[in-house]
């Protein structure tokens, strides 16, 4: 592979990633919990407060973000996404947010790691490490 070529492949990457980051965003605001596990590779691992957290599979997924969202949560913004290393199979991410309540006001800001990888032909969340609970 030429290095124009491997430029392509982690071009293409960010994009897939960029596209797995809008449409799991989408998904969780309309709390669709099968387009939000589409989004996800399964074991899907989150490192926050010291405790790795694993999801064998999407069905308490939608559930236990609502737990730790919060009563108040209506919807998430991302506030920024930046790529800080790339591969044509994996991507991860610096992801800033917030979450808002209903009537639009601030619930809380927070920062996340995202790794969004290609596995079996597929690219979606494979782990996060996040500073909210």
């Amino acid at each position: 592979m030429s290095d124009t070529d491997d430029e392509k492949s982690i071009e293409a990457a960010n994009e897939a990633a960029r596209g797995v980051m809008a449409a799991h965003l989408a998904a969780l605001n309309a709390q669709d919990s099968v387009a939000m596990a589409a989004t996800l590779h399964f074991p899907h691992y989150r490192l926050s407060g010291g405790v790795m957290r694993v999801w064998e599979d999407a069905d308490i997924y939608l559930a236990d973000f609502r737990k730790r969202a919060g009563g108040e949560w209506h919807h998430t913004v991302w506030d920024s996404i930046d790529v800080f290393a790339a591969a044509p199979d994996k991507v991860h991410l610096d992801v800033r947010f917030t979450r808002f309540r209903e009537d639009d006001s601030v619930l809380a800001r927070h920062r996340s790691l995202w790794v969004i990888s290609c596995l079996d032909g597929r690219w979606a969340a494979q782990l996060r490490s996040s500073f909210a609970p």
